[in-house]
């Protein structure tokens, strides 16, 4: 079973009369820094000056300066822009301007398991990486809960990585709830595979392939929107909060004699195995390796694709229902 830690296992100490730069005010970045000062800490943000982010850190009350002035000034550096900008902003703006003894923190492993950033062995390297989207890190905290957040630990350097680690899971309340312990590699590989496998790539398939079924069928496509989309999300609610035995002895009994007998028709052995083929793309470094490829290249792949599926009828039917429902 993994290690977990809370509320009696750590404490903000470790980060007390030091500053926590915060590089990148987006979604994980906002909400986390205002967390962090409520609980205590001095947080200082670095943006772009003139961004819609340098302008909302600057409205939140937050000092806004460079990326090369928080790292000189920072003694832990959360890194929290987007993926495919850890490379550019870390070797432009932090590299040369860490000191022995500084931290640097992440919030996915995805930059350093794949070595776009090489931070010096001066330098203790740690993850906290809260299991939800910013907006919900910062509205559970303002409740007096929090959400489980990973913990790892890539580079022990000063002896003390892990109570500053603890510490910043603490201060964006996670420890009210647990912070779980692991490694880099396991936390990007196993959130690289649920996102492809199963909650984004694996989802999104199986919805447009099931209303293309229907509608293929001759059925109308606003039937097939709800049955296949629409009601996902009070399926997904129900294992939510209380698994997948509790959803089944929630719904009907046609309902679940459909799911448990021909359902498993569906998720086939050849789609486990090829779950397995992802899984060993993702360990043997290929899934990634494509990843950065279409990164340098500018992503047309991605690009592609998202203007191709813009198009897709679900997403027309899906708009013009969805402003149906809205509240006048």
């Amino acid at each position: 079973m993994a290690k977990v830690y809370y509320e009696e296992d750590t404490s903000i100490d470790a980060l007390k009369g030091k500053v926590v730069a915060v590089v990148g005010y987006g979604s994980q970045g906002r909400h986390q820094s205002l967390n962090m000062r409520d609980s205590g800490l001095e947080v200082i943000i670095a943006e772009l000056e003139g961004t819609d982010a340098w302008k909302q850190a600057k409205d939140d009350g937050f000092e806004v300066v460079s990326a090369d002035e928080a790292t000189k000034r920072g003694d832990l550096i959360i890194i929290v822009v987007p993926d495919e900008l850890h490379e550019p902003v870390y070797w432009n703006f932090i590299h040369d301007n860490l000191k022995e003894g500084k931290t640097i923190g992440v919030s996915h492993g995805y930059s350093v398991l794949y070595e776009l950033i090489k931070p010096p062995k001066n330098v203790d390297i740690v993850m906290i990486a809260p299991k939800a989207p910013g907006p919900t890190v910062r509205i559970t905290y303002t409740e007096g809960f929090g959400v489980p957040s990973c913990i790892a630990i890539e580079n022990d350097y000063s002896g003390n990585a892990l109570k500053t680690a603890l510490a910043w899971g603490n201060a964006i309340g996670s420890a009210r709830v647990g912070i779980i312990e692991t490694t880099i590699k396991e936390e990007v590989e196993t959130d690289h595979f649920g996102e492809v496998a199963v909650l984004c790539g694996g989802c999104a398939e199986l919805i447009k392939a099931g209303f293309e079924v229907l509608v293929e069928a001759g059925y109308q496509p606003e039937i097939a929107y709800f049955e296949c989309l629409n009601e996902l999300k009070l399926i997904v609610d129900l294992i939510y909060d209380g698994g997948i035995e509790y959803m089944w002895d929630a719904v009907s009994n046609t309902a679940e004699y459909g799911g448990r007998v021909p359902g498993k028709k569906i998720v086939t052995p050849d789609v486990k195995e090829n779950m397995r083929q992802l899984i060993r793309d993702i360990q043997n470094g290929e899934h990634a390796k494509n990843w950065i490829l279409e990164q340098k290249a500018g992503m047309p792949v991605l690009n592609r694709l998202r203007a191709a599926e813009k198009e897709h009828q679900i997403e027309e039917v899906g708009r013009q229902l969805r402003s149906m429902m809205r509240k006048k």
